[in-house]
């Protein structure tokens, strides 16, 4: 820290990693869209997309099908929570460290 000259401290750190936005490496659960049961993939026409509407992370495509950006995703469960069609289940992290190793 710094005393500048109007006698405030300030401070001059840079950004970190984590501060860039990219949350998918503390996320404990991971949302899985089952397609079988997505409604804009079985009816293969842009409707609901409701996951997308309601994620406060902007990290679900509004496209067919739709896609999530783990790197982002905080796993907040929102998406799955007001999924009409119950598409979206929440999956342990730890399910896909194992499948990784």
């Amino acid at each position: 820290m710094k005393n500048d000259k109007y006698g405030r401290f300030t401070s001059h750190s840079e950004p970190g990693p984590g501060d860039g936005g990219r949350t998918g490496s503390w996320r404990v659960v991971r949302p899985i869209i089952d397609l079988a049961k997505c409604i804009p993939v079985k009816s293969n026409k842009m409707a609901c997309f409701t996951c997308w509407l309601y994620c406060p992370d902007n990290v679900i495509t509004r496209t067919i099908p739709p896609t999530i950006d783990y790197e982002y995703c905080k796993g907040c469960e929102i998406c799955a929570e007001e999924c009409p069609a119950d598409a979206i289940t929440m999956v342990e992290e730890a399910e896909f460290v194992k499948k990784e190793k």
